[in-house]
């Protein structure tokens, strides 16, 4: 074991910040890596907004990603005397003094020096420099008693013997105030790392009006809570290789502060959601299978008479996230199926196509076998006596019988939903387009 003991403090006002759990995933990485221990300090001095239910989300949340902590919670407010005890003391020892502002009663004011430099090593931007001439006395208790961020952070630090502060970027000048409380306390202060900001594609911190940005939005939308871990990591951090996808065991073990990267790191919805698809991939099938089920069921629809699990086969490589579910797949379901637009428009509305159609569903009523080979050979036989290319017959099939451009493979989409209801549906489609319904 390491005496290293890293935390995790967040302000919880109801929703978690996917910044402020990144920051929590690095801290619990670098403490499982070297054998330390991950606390988490809940930081709930603002009381409007720290509610049980704001502490009760924030909690749901490690749980969903498996951040879990070595000792019991820390709640500041219960620290209160400790807080207001090290302010006693800063204005006893002449690092801190009194002043009335703007006539609502008296705050304590931390005195900053005022000559030579400030400078510390960050480990993961480098030595931090400023002069002390640039800095100001800031506020550590306000006039109305209560003890601000700056004092309570510090003086909680000392009390549970935090060793590594890592965080995001956005502390960076905290740091220079809170390395000076450290040094008046007469207490020696942890090591900094800072985290790079999570930016959007524009190169701005990235917010809600980017898209989610609260670990419960991407929960809802069907997010894996190892997708969204996985992501997170790599969002500041890269393995000493191109490896993308990891377990939590190889994070682990490969997981250091000195491959955390200094500049921005930007989001990129679309490769969550890539990752997130990898993920359901890899799952075992039964788990994908039960979501599967679940998902179909609640959307109200029927499962009898279907081969399930040879629809969970075809789409489990197919789903990037839960949400899509049944949506992706009604039709394999209810003849209420709907139809894509756009789909409708590129494949449907060519020359020729209720022909096609009708002739698929001729050729296929007449199969004395409905496999694989057999579903496809009509197709092919049918294109090369046109003399043009099979996509020319695939794609009004598929959209006509499924309502949509993508899904598993024609051929086992048709075998899975059965010559009867394809047949029927190819008609159907047919009879709509000449009547202008479609």
């Amino acid at each position: 074991m390491s005496d290293v003991r890293v935390r995790f403090a967040p302000s919880p006002t109801g929703n978690v910040h996917i910044g402020n759990i990144r920051a929590a995933i690095f801290n619990w990485l670098y403490a499982r890596h070297v054998g330390g221990k991950f606390l988490l300090r809940v930081e709930d001095t603002d009381l409007e907004r720290s509610t049980p239910e704001a502490i009760q989300t924030l909690l749901a949340c490690m749980e969903w990603l498996k951040l879990d902590y070595d000792e019991p919670v820390v709640y500041q407010t219960h620290n209160v005397q400790k807080h207001l005890a090290a302010a006693e003391k800063l204005l006893a020892d002449g690092r801190a003094y009194k002043e009335d502002k703007g006539g609502k009663g008296e705050c304590v004011i931390f005195r900053m020096p005022k000559e030579g430099r400030l400078e510390y090593t960050d480990l993961v931007k480098g030595r931090m420099k400023k002069k002390a001439e640039d800095t100001q006395d800031f506020v550590i208790v306000r006039s109305d008693g209560s003890p601000v961020f700056h004092l309570a952070n510090v003086v909680d630090d000392i009390e549970q013997g935090i060793t590594h502060v890592i965080r995001g970027d956005d502390h960076v000048e905290n740091t220079f105030k809170h390395l000076e409380l450290f040094k008046a306390l007469g207490a020696t202060p942890p090591q900094y790392a800072h985290l790079p900001m999570i930016v959007n594609n524009q190169g701005k911190p990235y917010s809600k009006r980017d898209g989610a940005a609260f670990v419960g939005e991407f929960r809802e939308q069907g997010f894996l809570p190892e997708a969204l871990f996985n992501f997170l990591l790599l969002l500041g951090w890269a393995p000493d290789d191109n490896t993308e996808v990891l377990t939590r065991e190889e994070m682990i073990e490969r997981f250091s502060l000195d491959r955390c990267k200094s500049s921005a790191a930007r989001f990129d919805m679309k490769k969550l959601i890539w990752m997130n698809g990898e993920y359901i991939r890899r799952q075992p099938r039964e788990v994908y299978g039960k979501e599967f089920l679940t998902r179909v069921r609640e959307a109200g629809l029927s499962t009898e008479g279907v081969d399930i699990d040879g629809i969970v086969e075809q789409m489990q490589v197919r789903t990037k996230f839960y949400s899509e579910i049944p949506g992706n797949c009604t039709y394999f379901f209810t003849e209420d199926y709907p139809f894509d637009p756009k789909g409708v428009e590129k494949r449907l509305h060519g020359e020729g196509v209720p022909e096609i159609l009708e002739s698929v569903a001729e050729q296929y009523d007449a199969l004395p076998a409905f496999d694989l080979q057999t579903t496809h050979d009509v197709i092919a036989a049918m294109a090369e006596s046109k003399g043009v290319n099979m996509g020319v017959m695939i794609h009004p099939v598929r959209v006509a019988v499924s309502g949509v451009t993508e899904g598993p493979g024609l051929f086992e989409m048709l075998v899975l939903i059965g010559r009867e209801k394809v047949c029927a549906r190819l008609r159907t489609v047919a009879k709509r387009l000449r009547e202008g319904t479609l």
